[in-house]
């Protein structure tokens, strides 16, 4: 029998399959359809300080292979999914993933020290496929600067036992110096990666199919190759560090080709639309496919394509990590996870402007 535990820094999880943040809902959505127990642990949608409607409709569209998407992050806010949500996320047994969103690296802080005494919060996610107001509205994921920032303002207001994730873009042209930089500036493990930037024209009404914002986040089957590359580098660079892989997984090989790269971890996106019932199909398809293929464990086939090929990127270890320095700033007034048992197996990794805020449906 396979054992499929898996890591996120010093958290456990029982098994490597997620559903990506933004694809179950508030999680009711999903629970229907199985146990949001059996997950590895459920993503929550980037909650940000106050409620949010989202774009209007239309916010999505179709594509080959895919699904082009720009919701505007809707959501209840952060006082309502304390006060609702995680609770009963909470009572479902479910392990919470907590994603966060904002305009300004202050209210990412904020929303963190909001989460630092909430009972249910396994990791927190940061997504930073959100414009920085500070900035003229360009994208925290778009500068490694930016982004450290962000990340260095969560890591100080979240609990040492709750790890920070930071969630990033593959619209780079370097996806390692910005996975470097959120490292040193504290995330614990990173999610790999966020939507494309894509866009589509309805040609019969010759416009772009999201006319009110033009481009959006492209996920699905279409982007697992380029997902699957920036997890192979970034695992290349950076192996100790924990990544949770996304982009178009809907079966169990799908999710097997992210964990040979160098993943410890996927997350179920765009499949969930047409399919609520993917991610236990999914984890049952990885067990087998480890099954016959001799592997008894799931943190023994992390980075298994890095082994069977001589073409590998230098490594970036610890002690050789640039210190990313804070970016001045305008000052502002505004202000659990499962720990690791002593003995962690063999293999298991260790952590160390337009409202344009979107994340993944990969």
């Amino acid at each position: 029998m396979t054992t499929l535990t898996t890591w996120l820094g010093h958290v456990e999880l029982p098994n490597p399959v997620l559903n990506a943040a933004g694809c179950g809902g508030s999680g009711r959505e999903l629970s229907p359809f199985f146990d949001l127990a059996r997950l590895g642990a459920f993503v929550t949608g980037s909650i940000a300080l106050e409620a949010r409607a989202g774009r209007p409709a239309p916010r999505a569209a179709e594509t080959p292979s895919g699904l082009l998407g720009a919701t505007g992050l809707p959501g209840p806010g952060i006082e309502a999914f304390l006060a609702k949500d995680l609770p009963w996320l909470l009572k479902q047994g479910a392990r919470t993933v907590v994603s966060i969103a904002g305009n300004t690296v202050d209210e990412y802080a904020e929303a963190a020290r909001r989460l630092h005494d909430a009972p249910g919060v396994t990791a927190i996610e940061v997504n930073l496929a959100c414009p920085n107001a500070e900035d003229r509205g360009v994208m925290f994921a778009a500068h490694a600067d930016a982004a450290a920032d962000v990340v260095r303002a969560v890591r100080a207001h979240t609990r040492q036992d709750v790890p920070v994730i930071a969630k990033l873009s593959p619209d780079l042209a370097d996806v390692v110096t910005m996975a470097l930089a959120c490292v040193d500036a504290g995330a614990d493990a990173l999610s790999v990666v966020n939507a494309v930037l894509g866009m589509t024209i309805d040609t019969p009404a010759r416009r772009p199919a999201l006319p009110g914002v033009l481009s959006g986040g492209l996920s699905g089957p279409a982007i697992r190759p380029i997902a699957v590359r920036c997890v192979y580098e970034v695992h290349a660079a950076l192996p100790k560090v924990p990544l949770i892989g996304m982009g178009g997984v809907a079966r169990g090989e799908d999710a097997l080709e992210f964990i040979v790269a160098g993943a410890s971890a996927v997350a179920v996106g765009t499949a969930l639309l047409h399919d609520p019932s993917a991610p236990p199909r999914i984890l049952k398809e990885l067990e087998e496919a480890l099954g016959t293929r001799g592997i008894g464990r799931l943190t023994d086939a992390v980075g298994l394509a890095h082994r069977a090929t001589g073409n590998v990127p230098r490594q970036i270890r610890p002690e050789h990590l640039a210190v990313t320095a804070p970016r001045p700033r305008a000052e502002s007034s505004t202000m659990p996870g499962t720990p690791s048992p002593a003995g962690a197996p063999p293999g298991a990794p260790h952590g160390a402007g337009e409202d344009k805020i979107e994340e993944s449906s990969s």
